[in-house]
């Protein structure tokens, strides 16, 4: 098989599929055929030359590769919805951005840092999105779980691993920081 055509067939993949897909899955299309990663590899670095001047891009995350808009594109593509969604709220933002700097930690850990209550709605609305998870319990009175992000968070948040959040020092103004996350996400409290 020829590097064109292994070329055409990852991308068609890349483009039929939601989730991101590795070298390893990529490679379960040519089940019977001698494609090695190498190969797949090849057709990758020849794709994202391709659509390095386009409004799609290939982006490496933490689980694989996917194809998808450029951040710069989402303001004309927010004119095709009929509605804009609302932000994340302030103590959902915060409750995340918590679990993401400092995980493993608890809820109650949580409350601590933010001097509040965190609402259990949060907590399920992180899970829902499937942001976060228990990956673990504390060895504590009532076994707290431990809670840290998911592939799911850095794939949403085009992360490749957590060394790739900004530093907390580079954080001075949370209120620009806020503005300048583009979430388009429905209100949570």
């Amino acid at each position: 098989m020829d590097n064109a055509q292994i070329k055409n067939i990852v991308e068609a993949a890349l483009m039929s599929f939601d989730e991101p897909l590795s070298v390893h899955h990529l490679k379960q299309l040519f089940d019977e055929e001698a494609v090695s990663g190498a190969d797949i590899n090849l057709a990758l670095q020849s794709l994202h030359e391709d659509y390095a001047n386009r409004g799609i891009e290939l982006q490496q995350l933490s689980k694989g590769f996917r194809l998808q808009t450029r951040p710069q594109m989402q303001v004309w593509l927010d004119n095709l919805r009929q509605k804009k969604p609302r932000k994340l709220s302030r103590a959902l933002l915060e409750t995340l951005a918590l679990v993401a700097y400092r995980q493993p930690l608890t809820r109650g850990e949580i409350e601590d840092v933010r001097g509040v209550a965190v609402s259990s709605k949060i907590i399920h609305y992180l899970m829902d999105k499937e942001w976060i998870e228990e990956v673990g319990y504390r060895d504590a009175p009532g076994k707290p779980a431990l809670l840290g992000t998911t592939d799911a968070f850095l794939n949403y948040f085009n992360l490749k691993s957590l060394q790739d959040l900004p530093a907390l020092a580079d954080i001075k103004d949370f209120e620009s920081f806020e503005q300048s996350l583009d979430f388009n996400e429905q209100s949570a409290t």
